[in-house]
């Protein structure tokens, strides 16, 4: 598990740089402070994806921590979909919202062991729109 935490970060970081470098001089500071801005959301959502991970492994333990992470993703979400106009951006927004809204609604239907898959791969779709 650990190996994957690593690897994530590790692409998160890999984006933050390719959105940088990829960004030509002549940009204006406000296209590369949004595109900055969405890779380091993005960055906090796969972090928040992978503290849901784990709290869907550990639902016997605390199923609190699920709630605590599906409100995490929320936040960042709507905090994303505040600061960008890109109809791409707000496509994955919308597609990660609905995967997570799902999730949500397994988990107080008593599943304790909800799909999440499609809540990950609605977070690398958004990081995928998120680098230019």
């Amino acid at each position: 598990m650990a190996a994957r935490h690593r690897t994530r970060r590790r692409t998160a970081s890999l984006a933050v740089a390719a959105a940088l470098a990829a960004l030509p001089a002549a940009v204006g500071c406000d296209a590369v402070n949004k595109a900055l801005d969405c890779v380091q959301t993005a960055d906090s959502i796969a972090d928040s994806v992978t503290e849901l991970q784990q709290a869907v492994e550990n639902a016997a333990n605390d199923p609190s921590q699920t709630d605590a992470s599906l409100d995490s993703i929320e936040t960042n979400l709507d905090n994303l979909g505040d600061k960008t106009d890109d109809a791409d951006v707000n496509k994955a927004v919308d597609q990660l919202n609905k995967a997570v809204a799902n999730v949500r609604t397994a988990v107080r239907n008593g599943d304790s062991t909800p799909d999440i898959s499609p809540v990950t791969a609605a977070a690398g779709e958004l990081t995928k729109v998120c680098t230019p």
